[in-house]
């Protein structure tokens, strides 16, 4: 395609004729010339927003997109309601690409109840393969925004699901060939559908009528830089305990493969909490089919422990993913 803004007869086609899922809360949404979306909130309601790109894989970069940035929005407690694109591709896409990436992005949207409200698309020599920027729009009650920095001294460390698993699927596809040539398909087929366990949605709305005084996704870097940031943000230390942090065989044995550690690997599926009640909190996530473990608990100071067995290490500050070791 030319450089430049995608032509409107593309975008009707190969865009807004994907796009379905509607909210009522939005006013103005996705349509030619329109630049701005505008979105009707309650009172008593404030704006949560958050913006995120997909830079590591080519694989259903729409969905993933999508999920990360509400996954982001239910971390503040936050109900998603809409995102906002930015859309560039490089000058070899053509109108069959762009539609797949937009029927990726409803699919997440209608999976998630999210509105696709207006964004940009455009075709530029600035990238080599297509690139998504999205900015979530969510909503919350006033006085129920959760934070990063809620955590306090004596506050139990609760872990839903397992770690490792956006990145283990996005290994598992970006690599299936070589995969296949060490495991059997079957397990290359299971690691590849972690992606259909991405959303903290759930939990985020169990843990908020929990009880929850943090909450962080856990994302680039992994459970280490989650696990830093969350204790930077509260201003407080942690103990945590290696053995109990959750993780999947799949992934043990793939970053074993390509020498990986899967404690620095990018984890979206993954919820961190704290909570004055831990126990409480893991037992209602596990009533509502949701996996979670109490792997630690908040500290005085700013010490940051990772205990295994009788050896004790500290928590370094976080590194660059492992994930970006499979492309070098």
């Amino acid at each position: 395609m030319e450089i430049g803004k995608v032509p409107e007869s593309i975008l009707k086609r190969a865009v807004f004729r994907q796009l379905h899922t509607r909210r009522e809360e939005v006013l103005v949404g996705a349509s030619v010339g329109e630049d701005c979306a505008a979105v009707q909130l309650a009172p008593d309601e404030v704006f949560v927003l958050s913006t995120d790109p997909i830079t590591g894989t080519t694989k259903n970069i729409g969905g993933l997109a999508v999920q990360i940035t509400a996954n982001d929005l239910a971390s503040a407690g936050a109900e998603p309601v809409g995102v906002l694109l930015t859309v560039l591709l490089p000058p070899d896409a053509d109108e069959p690409l762009i539609r797949q990436l937009m029927q990726e992005v409803e699919s997440a949207c209608e999976e998630l109840h999210i509105q696709a409200m207006g964004g940009h698309t455009e075709i530029t020599e600035a990238v080599n393969q297509p690139l998504i920027s999205v900015t979530g729009v969510g909503k919350v009650k006033k006085g129920c925004l959760i934070t990063t920095g809620g955590a306090h001294n004596g506050d139990d460390v609760v872990l839903t699901k397992w770690i490792g698993l956006e990145g283990t699927a996005i290994i598992a596809k970006e690599k299936e060939m070589e995969l296949l040539g060490r495991f059997a398909r079957t397990f290359v087929e299971e690691a590849k559908g972690f992606d259909k366990l991405l959303s903290v949605v759930p939990e985020a709305a169990i843990a908020v009528k929990s009880g929850v005084s943090a909450m962080h996704d856990v994302t680039e870097g992994g459970i280490y830089g989650a696990l830093w940031e969350l204790a930077e943000a509260s201003g407080i230390g942690l103990e945590i305990d290696l053995k109990a942090i959750p993780i999947r065989q799949e992934t043990v044995e793939i970053c074993e493969y390509f020498r990986l550690n899967p404690y620095q690997l990018i984890s979206s599926g993954s919820m961190l909490m704290t909570s004055p009640n831990g126990w409480k909190l893991v037992h209602d996530l596990r009533q509502a089919g949701i996996p979670a473990s109490l792997i630690g608990r908040c500290t005085e100071g700013k010490a940051k422990k990772i205990i295994n067995g009788e050896e004790e290490a500290c928590l370094e500050r976080p590194k660059t993913d492992e994930l970006y070791k499979i492309y070098t």
